[in-house]
């Protein structure tokens, strides 16, 4: 799939891969949206995509507010005239155990961003995508294919992103409309410290080891090459890639890989 006259949304384009990807696809006659909540970050990375060629255009958006989602859509049909990708990015971490959540409000929160704005801006988009034969590429994690300990209410959103997406891709298999679901690892980006802890605070820290964290980078450049084949689903370590065909024979070790995953002490 070539991206030349284009138009591709990215949600959560002011930092880590949503920036970096942007990055990665920006290139004359493509067309990007950058949507986030920080205008002036939005700003920064749309001057680096602007001077690789890339026509531009930020739209400050909240996806966890329904009404903006649906701006968001509205403004990019409206500016650009079509459609062409959907790369549903933005989303928040969460690191506590289920009986320390202090705040079940917090759940919410957490589904909102992950799962909701996803659904929101692609039932805004679906008219659009049908006529552009499009794509929607939506970023879980491989806590969207196996459970965490320490991540229950942000594994629930990403289970429930992927078994959307894996009804939808049904739904729309004569639409001419493909969908591609990434699952990375553990990524060199800020998103497990500005995520959520138990109080529904931002937690400052990881609760993850993060030794060997793919950089953004690699992560940005794997995503485009799923995009660009059209690839119905992308695991993007060797380690997850293992770990889903375990999990049919031997789910016990896919546990115990899981509760090796965490930190002995987050910091």
């Amino acid at each position: 799939m070539s991206y030349e006259n284009k138009t591709i949304v990215i949600t959560g384009a002011s930092e880590g891969i949503g920036a970096q990807l942007a990055l990665e696809l920006a290139q004359p006659q493509v067309r990007l949206v950058l949507a986030a909540r920080r205008q002036e970050a939005l700003e920064k990375i749309a001057q680096s995509c602007i001077a690789k060629g890339a026509q531009v255009a930020i739209v400050p958006t909240d996806v966890s507010v329904e009404a903006q989602c649906r701006a968001l859509i509205a403004r990019t049909i409206e500016q650009f005239g079509s459609l062409d990708v959907l790369v549903n990015n933005a989303g928040v971490s969460m690191h506590a155990k289920f009986e320390e959540i202090t705040d079940l409000s917090t759940f919410e929160r957490v589904m909102q961003l992950n799962f909701y704005g996803p659904m929101w801006l692609t039932h805004a988009a679906l008219p659009a995508l049908r006529r552009a034969r499009g794509l929607i590429v939506g970023v879980s994690s491989l806590a969207g294919k196996t459970g965490v300990p320490g991540r229950t209410v942000y594994c629930a959103s990403k289970f429930a992103l992927s078994g959307f997406y894996e009804a939808l891709r049904i739904e729309l298999a004569d639409s001419g409309v493909d969908i591609t679901m990434v699952f990375p690892g553990v990524v060199d980006t800020e998103i497990r410290r500005n995520g959520l802890n138990a109080a529904g605070q931002r937690a400052g820290v990881s609760g993850l080891k993060e030794q060997g964290a793919m950089t953004v980078e690699q992560c940005a450049r794997e995503i485009v090459q799923a995009m660009r084949s059209r690839q119905r689903e992308h695991i993007m370590t060797a380690k997850g890639r293992f770990g889903m065909k375990l999990k049919a024979f031997a789910p016990g070790l896919v546990d115990n890989m899981a509760r090796n995953a965490l930190k002995d002490t987050p910091s």
